[in-house]
């Protein structure tokens, strides 16, 4: 796996320890399908793999792997959330600001204008987009909750006049 080779090659040119728990923690992060938090990676460690690890190494490690860009951090509706990055192209989150469901987009335009995008002494490794917005099931929850009230309203006058 290319990832257990840029931890193995950081760890040795830094003379770091190659403990079990970095390389459990990294096949978690990466058999983990898209968005996880701090703690649904701990529960998967403790539960699924049989490998309980404390917060603080957890933390550290998770660190570790945003400065090696094998991990990569996103602030959503206030929960931070983490996401493998190595083999993930750059993309796009659609947020609901109602219920924060979470969903990636592919957008080849995006990806496309960001390409061409020429910036000064800099060099971009990739991107992410948020869109905030409301999803269909919150939409269609506040337009039925409008149409109740509505019709409670308009009963309400039948019944005066």
């Amino acid at each position: 796996m290319a990832v257990e080779h840029i931890l193995n090659s950081y760890l040795e040119t830094n003379k770091h320890r190659k403990t079990p728990e970095r390389y459990a923690i990294l096949n978690a992060v990466y058999s983990m399908d898209g968005h996880f938090t701090l703690d649904e990676l701990s529960d998967k460690l403790n539960t699924v793999d049989k490998f309980p690890v404390s917060r603080a190494t957890l933390y550290n490690t998770l660190r570790l792997f945003m400065e090696l860009r094998l991990v990569i951090r996103h602030r959503f509706q206030g929960t931070t959330k983490y996401e493998a990055c190595y083999e993930g192209e750059s993309h796009c989150h659609q947020i609901c600001t109602i219920c924060g469901k979470v969903t990636e987009v592919k957008s080849p335009e995006v990806t496309r204008t960001i390409d061409e995008m020429h910036l000064k002494r800099f060099r971009k490794d990739g991107y992410t987009l948020y869109i905030y917005g409301i999803c269909s099931s919150c939409q269609a929850a506040i337009t039925r909750q409008r149409r109740n009230k509505t019709n409670k309203t308009s009963n309400n006058e039948k019944r005066k006049g």
